[in-house]
């Protein structure tokens, strides 16, 4: 079955901001829905990311930077690696996450099955 990978993203400034049961709150959502697809076998995999803008390299003068763009709030908070039958059954297991909720994005982009190399 086809991989698919969910990017979230936010502007982390937002859960600074909330108090420390909104936050609790918050992450009982999200476990809660992961667990819930994790028990489906929608995912495979998660990760929620650091909240900071990490490095990005550019070639071909693979010059290290901070964050994507400096001119964007919003950042890569997490991934989900899942599975789905098309780009119309990830969308569908996406709709009621919770990162939707507090206003996030969620970016979907399906993975290359690249040919296996022999060893």
């Amino acid at each position: 079955m086809p991989q698919f990978l969910f990017l979230l993203y936010d502007d982390p400034s937002k859960w600074r901001e909330m108090s420390p049961q909104e936050l609790q709150t918050a992450n009982k959502k999200y476990m809660g829905w992961g667990e819930k697809a994790r028990q489906a076998g929608f995912v495979r995999a998660g990760q929620k990311l650091v909240d900071d803008a990490g490095k990005v390299l550019r070639g071909p003068q693979r010059a290290a930077t901070d964050g994507p763009y400096s001119e964007t709030k919003e950042l890569a908070g997490g991934y989900y690696v899942i599975e789905a039958a098309n780009y119309d059954e990830a969308v569908r297991g996406a709709l009621d996450h919770p990162h939707l909720q507090y206003g996030g994005t969620i970016e979907i982009r399906q993975v290359e099955e690249l040919p296996s190399q022999p060893t």
